[in-house]
């Protein structure tokens, strides 16, 4: 077994790492804090520059055509910079929809603009009161306009059309809204990661299906989870360096914390969580590569990094007492960001059902 990364793998962390560096630093982060539009302009520019925003659409339509494994290296790098964008709602999930089960003229339409970062899509998805599962989706599609409120809508300020989901009878349709559109109302939100998410209420908004049935968003969504996981561990492993630093060199009662066996196990426990989750994206990423099923692995992967993530950032707080709290830190960045994206995009208990199901229903 070869967990090392090709020499290509490696060059693409390490542009995205500089990427990262040079246009979305920490202090961009901070500037960005709810903020409406949410992603540094420039940013989003060198990432299609590199051919990053269309990695997963198929070469075809514009994109790059990169592989699961690829795509894990970039979100592993994007999740320890913590940089803000909307990759993941509009080049992974809505591009993923469009690309998985749209018709051809509508593939051609907006995956070469998703790729050239000249369009942003964004899924409006969740329901209040309702769920992560289809029983969740009420919103009403008829007649040609979809009617419902839909919350925690990522960029949808930014976005060029929502991607909603909505019931036409027993189907599940995936609908193109424009968010600018009549019938369409936006208010932003205040969240713990103080990220760009939006509450949408739709009124008889004209809609323009482009795709039916939950298992498209099932499929997709599966895809989005593995590289959600990989964000985590790019935060985690962050955020578990910063800590291991600080221990070595905050000092009390004449030597470093990190000196102090109960500081240090929890800093052994944290690595060996991180290391175990990285395994575990990374196979999981390699299973999706291979075209082998990932309906119990990439469950498995979000709930394990997320997890991690949360985890390590909670211990890392212990580590920097009081401070660790305050603005002037890095780690409160990390912490809060871990917990949101523990919430997202499926929590740990509709996590915990998927991989129930399928450990209970395997022959």
């Amino acid at each position: 077994m070869d967990l090392d990364l090709t020499p290509e793998q490696d060059m693409l962390r390490q542009s995205v790492r500089g990427l990262c560096a040079r246009h979305a630093p920490l202090s961009v982060v901070r500037q960005l804090e709810d903020d409406p539009v949410g992603y540094p302009a420039v940013f989003w520019e060198q990432l299609g520059e590199l051919g990053l925003l269309g990695m997963t659409i198929p070469e075809a339509f514009g994109g790059s055509g990169m592989s699961m494994l690829d795509a894990a290296v970039v979100y592993q790098e994007l999740g320890r910079a913590l940089a803000p964008s909307p990759h993941l709602v509009s080049c992974v999930l809505s591009a993923g929809v469009i690309a998985l089960d749209a018709p051809r003229p509508v593939q051609e339409e907006w995956l070469p603009k998703i790729a050239g970062g000249e369009a942003i899509l964004t899924p409006a998805w969740l329901e209040p009161d309702g769920g992560f599962g289809p029983a969740g989706v009420r919103a009403v599609i008829a007649g040609g306009t979809v009617t419902g409120v839909k919350r925690h809508v990522l960029f949808a300020g930014a976005a060029t059309r929502l991607l909603v989901l909505a019931r036409e009878g027993d189907d599940i349709v995936l609908a193109l809204v424009d968010p600018a559109g009549p019938g369409v109302t936006l208010t932003h939100q205040m969240t713990v990661a103080s990220d760009t998410q939006y509450r949408v209420e739709l009124n008889h908004a004209p809609a323009s299906p482009v795709a039916t049935g939950w298992h498209v968003w099932d499929e997709v969504m599966h895809d989005a989870l593995i590289l959600v996981a990989a964000q985590a561990v790019g935060g985690a492993r962050y955020a578990l360096e910063i800590t291991t630093q600080y221990a070595k060199d905050r000092r009390q009662f004449d030597k470093p914390l990190g000196a102090f066996q109960s500081l240090a196990h929890y800093l052994a426990d944290a690595v060996t969580a991180v290391d175990g989750a990285e395994t575990l994206v990374y196979e999981a990423a390699w299973a999706r590569s291979e075209g082998r099923p990932v309906d119990r692995v990439a469950p498995m992967a979000k709930l394990f990094a997320a997890k991690a993530f949360r985890d390590v950032t909670a211990m890392a707080q212990q580590i920097f007492g009081g401070v660790g709290f305050t603005l002037d830190y890095d780690i409160q960045l990390y912490f809060r960001r871990a917990k949101q994206l523990q919430l997202s995009w499926w929590n740990d208990r509709y996590l915990e059902e998927l991989i129930a199901a399928d450990v209970l229903d395997a022959v």
